[in-house]
């Protein structure tokens, strides 16, 4: 063997060596925020107002706003309610919004704005959110089905990769802009996760995906151009954050903040690989000028989400056994994600047990 031959061998040897102690050092990337919830255990109720914008997330209950304690507690700045699309737009280029402007005026009576949260997507296979006009060959249909890990039917999603779809929402966007722009808090679109793949519908590209997502923020971004805009930027299809990185979601993040769209989440799960490693983890990496918000959502005050197949929401005493974590994710989301607003759902007992007495001091 050649002296040359030999040194490259050394070479090699030494390279592998390092990425080996290197990797060592580094452990899984999966694990890398794991614990980064423990830092905030003992933290307290805030004890002052801090810069967070608090609102109370009601989905589609807008009635329950009626005499809602959120209403006479400075502490939260206003409602999030949803609204579908089928709603605002009963039939193709009519659009209603009789009800939005309700909701803004009640709420003005106390001092409180509304922020929209647009719904084009479901977690109910008996509801789809799209006006019946899209629902039809023109539109290739406008939403598909999407189905759960277990196969089982789990909502209704429009066809955001669709570009016919797209300019339908785009116009829904700019008739809700030259009504409610400045005269609303802000205005998110729903998370970008959905359980939509080329075997479920040949139509579907996770490319076509992200460019109509980014379509979607930049009409937001036009049509409301004085409002706080955002959209909920979880999870993307064909990615899985760190092991299976596409640039997807980090697109997202990076393009909402060149365009000025803030970016937010659902379910506020400090101690999940899964969320910590997409979402939450490019809100606590980036450094952003962009609104960034988080939700609070069902079953979230007790660790769960929603989706969970092992979360019984009937089951939910909120006795006295649990534990309040309230206080803990106030304290993650303003450190760890540095968050402008933060959005409660009106779960009961737990936010008039937990989250009104912590937010409010005594």
């Amino acid at each position: 063997m050649g002296k040359l031959a030999s040194n490259r061998i050394l070479f090699i040897l030494f390279i592998l060596l390092w990425a080996s102690t290197s990797a060592q050092k580094q452990g899984n990337p999966s694990e890398k925020y794991k614990d980064a919830y423990k830092k905030y255990l003992d933290a307290p109720c805030p004890k002052e107002e801090t810069s967070i914008k608090h609102f109370v997330y009601f989905s589609k209950d807008r009635a329950s706003i009626k005499n809602h304690p959120l209403l006479v507690v400075p502490q939260f700045k206003g409602a999030q309610i949803m609204y579908s699309w089928k709603d605002l737009e009963p039939e193709k280029g009519q659009y209603t919004f009789s009800v939005i402007e309700k909701d803004i005026a009640y709420l003005k009576q106390y001092g409180k704005k509304l922020f929209i949260q647009l719904q084009d997507a479901t977690f109910n296979p008996n509801y789809n959110a799209a006006p019946s006009y899209l629902l039809t060959n023109e539109y290739d249909g406008g939403t598909i089905l999407q189905f759960d890990e277990e196969g089982s039917p789990d909502g209704w999603v429009a066809k955001r990769w669709n570009k016919k779809v797209r300019e339908r929402f785009a116009l829904l966007l700019q008739a809700l802009g030259k009504e409610f722009d400045q005269k609303i808090e802000g205005i998110n679109l729903q998370e970008t996760a959905i359980e939509v793949s080329k075997k479920t519908d040949p139509t579907f590209s996770e490319e076509e995906y992200i460019l109509g997502l980014k379509e979607n923020m930049l009409a937001l971004k036009k049509a409301f151009p004085s409002t706080t805009t955002m959209i909920y930027a979880n999870f993307v299809p064909g990615e899985w954050l760190p092991w299976n990185d596409k640039g997807y979601l980090k697109g997202l993040y990076k393009y909402g903040q060149e365009i000025g769209v803030g970016l937010g989440g659902p379910d506020l799960m400090v101690t999940r690989k899964g969320q910590l490693n997409n979402a939450l983890s490019l809100m606590h990496e980036g450094r952003y000028t962009v609104p960034i918000g988080i939700a609070i959502q069902d079953g979230n005050y007790i660790g769960k989400t929603g989706s969970d197949l092992d979360y019984n929401e009937s089951e939910d005493t909120g006795d006295n056994s649990r534990q309040n974590i309230v206080a803990l994710l106030h304290a993650f989301a303003d450190n760890f994600l540095r968050v402008n607003y933060m959005f409660w759902v009106n779960q009961e007992p737990y936010f008039t047990k937990d989250v009104i007495p912590c937010l409010v001091p005594q």
